[in-house]
């Protein structure tokens, strides 16, 4: 943070639990020794209470050291286990164009199974080049346009607006003969070296070690795009997928607190996000709602940019249908834009490929079939690029008797309920070694450095009312359930994620589109290299170690982290290590 913060941080260590508690605080009897042959687990110190173990609370933690493991809240309700494990193998293997139960995929798609981004659930890895099927490669391509203009269609645009000619999440996979409106092979990353810092602190610790601090560039050429037209001023950063352990845990906590914290931070001068919090007003800003699918309005707290509201319209129940481009009942469309739609229609050999393997009635190609390449052309353009508003009844009429879709939805209502209380029952691991001492004063360190002003420790979660989907509506009607009460819930759990679940700027070189990133939080991350073979960090692997993540704060005397990164950077070996150490537990 920077020096207006002061203030914030003298707050924080007054409203954060207190760092000695007593030691008798303990919650062995609610979930039990979570660590076979540790008698202290549990049990509260003289730094850390007897809750901190329990990272998702009662209901959301886990006794493994696993990202993939259910919580409690599914394990406590009869039957939902066995949901879980179905959700869990549609998370885990992939999508096939035309086999149940994973069929869907296509024509384009970003990835053919969920896994592929998310290493055994967790952070993606850092990658040399780009190539989908690279299990591990969690890397979104976020192509936007660095400044204002107008597109070849006369449409205006403005600066740090995503390009329309492709899908948000750029797909760089199709369905043959569908060329990919990107080819990937034409993706070029390069690591970059920093060989200074432009805030002027030293690539040395005055004890003598060293750190090293690396960077993505990203280039597409426009030949890459095969749309109609093709973008222009555009630039391309990384985006990489995070752990999905504990997110319906984040879904829980309320919104009027999480306005709180933005109102704690702007009393003390932090300088917020305008997209999201309006100073002046001491309230969201217009554009902090998301509309949800049914009209309803929530403020944002998912993904980097923050872009949703709901996990159950957010990153799973979006994923699951735009990365993989697979159908159900409340988005029976496909993920698909104008652009591509245009240059499929005009592309020769697409429409002589179609005219030759289309006619028959079973093949995966006669929706777009027609007599003459004129209406194979206007069949491809009106299935590819159609509207959301009209595209369910094209789907209806242009696919009923065409496999494999003959009007049915390639995902179930029952299959989407499955993932989502697989997807909202994954449990945080518990905190480990908070009784050896390098742990503790790692914590202490931690916190007197300021570092909890962004990584906030602990939330409460509310009465966990989630927001219910029409997919999820549709299955509970069905079955005579109540839709409110039928996914994971986490009411009233003291949890301790270690983020404010506010945007800030680090300005670190090729940053992220817009500046802004929301806190990214702790909790697990210390089992990484353990459970994924890797422990790369921050938005785009650029951190290889914990050490780089936050010598990355003190890039720029601009990052709002600068003067805590300072800080870091004039402790002792000692203090540094046992700060590691610290994160590497919680």
């Amino acid at each position: 943070m920077n020096n207006k913060l002061l203030k914030l941080a003298i707050a924080s260590l007054i409203c954060l639990p207190a760092l000695s508690s007593c030691s008798d605080d303990n919650l062995n009897g609610n979930l039990g020794d979570l660590e076979e042959g540790n008698s202290e687990f549990g049990k509260g110190n003289d730094t850390f209470s007897a809750e901190e173990w329990y990272s998702g609370g009662v209901l959301g933690t886990t006794k493994n050291a696993s990202y993939s493991a259910s919580a409690p809240a599914v394990e406590n309700v009869a039957g939902m286990d066995e949901s879980f494990k179905k959700g869990e193998d549609f998370f885990e293997h992939a999508y096939t164009i035309t086999e149940n139960p994973r069929k869907g995929l296509g024509p384009a798609w970003v990835r053919n199974s969920c896994i592929a981004c998310h290493p055994s659930y967790g952070h993606g890895k850092r990658q040399d080049s780009y190539n989908a099927n690279t299990i591990g490669n969690g890397y979104l391509l976020v192509i936007y346009h660095p400044t204002a203009g107008v597109d070849a269609l006369g449409n205006s645009y403005a600066a740090n607006s995503y390009i329309t000619e492709v899908t948000g999440m750029p797909q760089t996979q199709a369905m043959h003969p569908f060329k990919a409106p990107i080819d990937e092979s034409k993706i070029s990353i390069q690591w970059k070296n920093v060989t200074s810092m432009p805030s002027g602190l030293p690539m040395q610790f005055a004890d003598g070690e060293q750190y090293s601090l690396i960077y993505p560039e990203v280039t597409i050429p426009q030949s890459a795009f095969n749309t109609d037209p093709k973008p222009d001023n555009y630039e391309v950063r990384l985006e990489s997928t995070i752990g999905i352990y504990g997110t319906g845990l984040l879904d829980a906590i309320d919104q009027d607190d999480m306005k709180a914290e933005y109102q704690k931070q702007a009393k003390y001068g932090v300088k917020l996000n305008p997209g999201i919090w309006n100073t002046g007003a001491n309230d969201w800003a217009s554009t902090a709602w998301y509309t949800l699918a049914d009209g309803q309005k929530k403020v944002k707290k998912f993904t980097y940019a923050m872009t949703r509201a709901s996990l159950q319209d957010g990153p799973g129940a979006n994923a699951i249908w735009n990365i993989t481009n697979v159908t159900r009942s409340d988005r029976h469309y496909f993920y698909s834009t104008s652009a591509w739609a245009r240059a499929m229609a005009k592309d020769q050999n697409v429409i002589d490929y179609i005219s030759k393997n289309g006619a028959d009635v079973t093949s995966i190609l006669h929706p777009y079939y027609g007599t003459n390449s004129e209406e194979i052309a206007a069949n491809i353009e009106k299935l590819l690029g159609i509207s959301k508003g009209t595209q369910k009844d094209l789907f209806e009429q242009y696919f009923v008797n065409g496999a494999p879709y003959n009007g049915e939805e390639e995902m179930s209502d029952k299959d989407y309920y499955d993932f989502m209380v697989w997807h909202r029952g994954l449990a945080v691991p518990a905190a480990r070694d908070l009784n050896k001492a390098e742990v503790k004063r790692g914590k202490q360190v931690f916190m007197s450095i300021g570092c909890a002003n962004c990584h906030k420790p602990s939330w409460k979660t509310g009465d966990d009312n989630y927001w219910v989907d029409n997919s999820i509506k549709a299955y509970a009607k069905a079955e005579g359930l109540n839709a409110n009460n039928i996914l994971p819930k986490y009411p009233n759990q003291t949890i301790w994620p270690y983020t404010d679940l506010v945007q800030h700027q680090l300005h670190m070189a090729n940053d992220i589109r817009t500046g802004w990133c929301r806190t990214t939080p702790l909790w697990g991350r210390g089992l990484s290299l353990r459970l994924t073979g890797a422990d790369d960090r921050l938005h785009d692997c650029r951190a290889r170690s914990v050490v780089e993540a936050i010598m990355w704060h003190g890039y720029s005397q601009e990052s709002d982290a600068y003067n805590e990164a300072v800080k870091f950077y004039n402790l002792s070996k000692e203090d540094r290590d046992a700060v590691v150490a610290f994160i590497e537990a919680i």
